[in-house]
């Protein structure tokens, strides 16, 4: 049965190859779209990682340090840490949500971001044109949507 269906197989392919066109310079009113530089990680940088896809009131904003591949300070920057009360553990307390993160390397969120593709989730990335460093990853499993946003990146700081 599978050996049936395999010319016809082959036959969409060759026809949809033939419809594509071999010329990859755009035409005069389609602006070109640069792909950004493919990225390396560093051994290390700093940035700032801002949670929350609601871009006027974030979750948390950190200022994450990686040195030798590894995350080697985090600093909440929105928000005084506080201690939590006795009879409710929250972990770090951090005021208003309570919630705080762990910091991850820029390698870190891109694998959370492949992960998450694999196990079906609809993922969003984008990427810094300067130089490919992920600026945006965007994850929603279906239950609402998680945002990550960088900014302030600074290779070898």
């Amino acid at each position: 049965m599978l050996l049936r269906k395999l010319p016809w197989a082959v036959a969409l392919v060759a026809l949809a190859a033939g419809c594509t066109s071999s010329d990859p310079s755009p035409s005069p009113t389609t602006p070109a779209v640069a792909s950004p530089p493919a990225w390396t990680e560093p051994a290390s940088y700093s940035y700032v990682l801002t949670r929350g896809c609601d871009d006027a009131k974030p979750l948390g904003r950190y200022q994450v340090t990686v040195t030798a591949g590894a995350v080697s300070a985090s600093d909440r920057l929105d928000a005084t840490p506080v201690t939590p009360s006795a009879d409710v553990d929250l972990g770090p307390a951090t005021g208003d949500s309570g919630e705080e993160i762990e910091a991850f390397t820029l390698a870190e969120l891109l694998e959370m971001a492949q992960t998450a593709t694999e196990d079906g989730a609809e993922v969003a990335t984008t990427y810094d044109t300067t130089d490919g460093h992920p600026s945006k990853v965007r994850i929603d499993v279906g239950d609402g949507p998680e945002c990550w946003t960088v900014s302030d990146y600074k290779a070898g700081a």
